[in-house]
Parts: structure tokens; sequence; C-alpha cells
């Protein structure tokens, strides 16, 4: 009970950092003020949707199987990786972007810390294997580790340039690719890691253990890629 309170205690923090990030992002781009009430509108409810379908899609059960094609990736990866392309590419020229404060973009991946935290603890529920955890292939909190020491060092002491950030989040986006791998092959392809059996517990595909799948990990994608255009634009 206390490792589920955990992944959900951990999305309602992010789902307010979320809010909090583009209420005052809205609010520093934007002067007509039904523009602004329309534009948070839009955010809350995007997001309140979403948690929602995640909600339904896992406890329907439709997630839950090894059957090909993969079912999970499908519903729920596929859709929030193409919403990140998507938006980001759309608005990629929009002042918003400029809006947020650089540094806040990287200090906010230390939260892959506590996804890997309480990966370590999905061990002993049997919901994860190890090899998916720091203490098998997945390097992920090192990025969340880093996350404030780059943020740090490049925009607060201007120690580092701001390359080096830009590096960071492609590492970061490498680092997040490899584990969605280990995390496909440990299911489909077990026999890569010696095992005749999926390594995944279908456990990982209720709620509300799929939020790291279908919220948290894409969330993260999303940060660095908005890092990466917005530092992209710094540059030129």
């Amino acid at each position: 009970m206390e490792l589920k309170l955990g992944y959900i205690i951990l999305t309602l923090l992010m789902i307010i950092a979320v809010i909090s990030i583009g209420f005052k992002t809205i609010n520093q781009t934007f002067l007509d003020n039904s523009v602004i009430k329309k534009k948070k509108m839009i955010l809350v409810i995007g997001i309140v949707l979403w948690q929602v379908y995640i909600f339904i899609v896992a406890s329907s059960g439709i997630i839950a199987t090894y059957d090909l094609p993969p079912r999970f990736p499908l519903f729920l990866i596929m859709p929030a990786f193409l919403f990140t392309g998507i938006f980001i590419y759309k608005n990629r020229n929009n002042a918003w972007i400029q809006n947020i404060k650089p540094s806040t973009l990287i200090y906010i991946q230390v939260f892959r810390v506590a996804v890997e935290t309480l990966f370590v603890f999905s061990i002993s529920a049997n919901v994860l294997p190890k090899i998916v955890t720091i203490e098998g292939y997945n390097f992920d909190m090192l990025i969340g580790l880093s996350a404030p020491i780059v943020a740090y060092l490049v925009f607060s002491r201007k120690m580092l340039p701001i390359k080096v950030a830009l590096l960071w989040n492609y590492l970061g986006l490498a680092i997040l690719a490899s584990v969605v791998a280990l995390f496909i092959t440990s299911t489909f392809a077990p026999n890569l890691y010696g095992s005749d059996i999926p390594l995944i517990s279908l456990e990982a595909t209720r709620y509300p253990y799929v939020l790291i799948a279908a919220f948290l990990m894409p969330l993260a994608v999303f940060f660095h890629v908005l890092s990466i255009v917005q530092l992209s634009k710094k540059q030129l």
C-alpha cells in the first residue's frame, strides 16, 4: 500500500509542479486576462483528462497482456510521445518557451531520483526485476542526481557554457531511450537476459504503477525536449 501511495504522491507533486510552471509562464506571456484564463483552463483540463485516460486504460485490463503488438506502448507511451513532438514543434517559435526560466527545466529533472527510488522498492513487491533498476542496467538516477549540479554551474554560477546543458539534455534522452528499450526487451525478449519468461510482471501495467511509463517518463522527455528547443534558440 505504501509503495502504491508513493507512486501516486510523486505523480501529484509533478502535476502541481507542471501547473505551477505553466501558470507562471502564461502570466508572463499574455496580457489579456481572458486569454490567460483560457490557457490555464486548457492546461489543467489537458492534464486531468490524460490522468483519467491512464486510469481507465490501466483499470480496463486491456494492456495487461504479453501479446503482440505490445499494447502498453501503443495505448500509453506512443500517444504521450506524439503529443510532445507535435506540441513542441508547433510552439517552437512561441514566446512562452523563452519565458520559462532555463534552470527550471533542468532542476525539475531531479524528480527522477524519486522515480528510481520507487523502482528499487518495487523489486521487493515483485512488480519490477532488479535488471530495470539502478541495481541492474538502469542509470537514469544519475541524470536526476546531476540535474541540480548542471543547473547551478551553468545558470547560477555561469561556470559552464549553455552547450553543457544542451549535451546533458541529449544524454538524458539517450538514457531514457535505453531504459525504455530495457523494459521492452525484458518483457518481450527475456531470453536476452537468460530467462524463458517475461521479467516484468503484469502488475506493472496496473494502476498506479503504470504512471511511471504513462506520465512520469514522458514528462521527463517533455522537459528535455523543451529545454533543448529553448537553449538552442539562446545559442543563436
